[in-house]
């Protein structure tokens, strides 16, 4: 990994700007109320070895970025593929107040984060059950919040839930993980201890991350935003703070035993990775590998593989422009010692929760990777061969919401909420 200086990259980075818009969330009375949609698509499938030059890529529309060139050809702009599946999509419950992440249970029912600071139960038939107690207070303000839960690998035996929030810090906050252990009767939570403190704290409302990961090593990956202002961005290039970096922690939220820079003098040793903007969606897939899809700026977002140790960039290598239409500063596409995302999409989707399919409901979809699209309110399935994106879909575009988080269910379905003050909770399943 190429190495520079503290004060140069200061240099570099003086003239950075703001770039990210603040979400409201509004009171809203919650709802079990369930209908059923089916979409229905009869479509071929392009030909899984379709390259750009062969096929009619998925987004055609002008990018925000003309001037700049992917650095390979599969990089952007994969070719549009569609399913054969065909697939009902029920909504399990409404007016849930700006949902942040789902979680399911090994029982079929699916547990909730709602950004204000709640966390509660939903069956898998659709009732909403009431805000587990035992939650610490969150700084809900502009993007902040409660925000991924993820249960430990050993949750059928030890009932422990970790999640990860805006901390109130003084006059700042920053992104915690929480754990605690879920009461028999699930109304509860026990032996509520903040683990891991994302250091420094800072007196803003934007660019939190942060999704939460267990690896097959059992270690627990979390991705940190870089807070976005331009007087902290910087900080996503120095080693001597969480912003802008992928962690790995134990369970106890201590620095992995073998992390990369653990033994680096002025390194926290916690950090896995560095140079990311703002992390809201991982998964690993079914060879152990983490990808990370990243809200970058205007015709930036990426989907990056994370590979130990390495520099993925931010601000100093991008795609895209600031939301102001500027340029970023000082900024280029590729660089030497940096690494290249594997993907990225200008226009912007807006990237939030992901997950790679291995269930039996959707056999053509295995092996996908599914991410939750914000901005144009979709869900976006990627086909991805030898590393490299060969084909895309949209999904869902007719519903007209913010898809916010995407998991796999027990039972093979997709489970989904939107991120909306009424938002809702789906379950896409094969068609009845």
């Amino acid at each position: 990994m190429k190495n520079a200086s503290l004060s140069a990259l200061l240099a570099i980075l003086l003239g950075l700007s703001v770039t990210a818009c603040n979400q409201q969330a509004n009171t809203a009375e919650q709802s079990t109320q369930t209908d059923t949609d089916t979409t229905t698509t009869d479509t071929p499938e392009q030909p899984a070895t379709a390259q750009a030059n062969d096929c009619t890529p998925l987004e055609t529309r002008e990018p925000n970025s003309p001037d700049q060139k992917p650095t390979f050809p599969e990089q952007n702009r994969a070719c549009g593929i569609t399913s054969t599946t065909t697939f009902d999509v029920t909504v399990l419950a409404k007016n849930l107040e700006k949902p942040w992440a789902v979680e399911p249970l090994p029982n079929g029912d699916l547990l909730v984060t709602e950004k204000p600071g709640r966390m509660r139960i939903i069956s898998a038939t659709g009732q909403v059950g009431q805000p587990i107690t035992g939650v610490p207070k969150v700084d809900a303000r502009g993007q902040g919040g409660l925000l991924d839960v993820a249960l430990s690998p050993n949750f059928a035996t030890d009932r422990t839930i970790f999640w990860s929030f805006s901390e109130p810090r003084g006059n700042g906050n920053a992104t915690s993980v929480a754990r605690g252990v879920l009461s028999q009767d699930r109304k509860s939570l026990a032996q509520v201890k903040v683990i891991f403190q994302a250091k420094p704290d800072y007196n803003g409302t934007m660019h939190y991350g942060s999704r939460l990961a267990f690896g097959p090593d059992g270690m627990l990956y979390v991705t940190l935003g870089e807070r976005s202002d331009k007087q902290i961005r910087p900080q996503a290039q120095q080693m001597d703070s969480h912003m802008g970096k992928i962690v790995r922690i134990t369970a106890d939220g201590k620095a992995a035993p073998d992390n990369p820079f653990l033994n680096q003098q002025g390194a926290l040793p916690e950090i896995w990775t560095v140079g990311h903007r703002n992390v809201q969606a991982a998964a690993f897939d079914t060879d152990g590998k983490l990808w990370v899809i990243e809200m970058g700026p205007q015709g930036g977002d990426e989907l990056n593989l994370i590979e130990k140790g390495k520099n993925y960039g931010w601000p100093l290598v991008t795609f895209g422009e600031e939301y102001s239409g500027s340029p970023v500063p000082n900024s280029v596409t590729t660089r030497q010692g940096y690494v290249d995302p594997v993907y990225y999409w200008d226009p912007v989707i807006a990237p939030s929760g992901a997950q790679f399919y291995t269930g039996d409901a959707f056999p053509e979809w295995r092996g996908n990777l599914f991410v939750g699209g914000m901005k144009d309110k979709k869900l976006v399935r990627l086909q991805i061969e030898n590393g490299k994106v060969t084909g895309e879909e949209w999904l869902l575009t007719d519903r007209g919401q913010r898809v916010r988080d995407v998991r796999q269910g027990t039972d093979g379905a997709l489970y989904i909420v939107t991120d909306q003050d009424n938002g809702e909770l789906w379950k896409v399943s094969p068609k009845r």
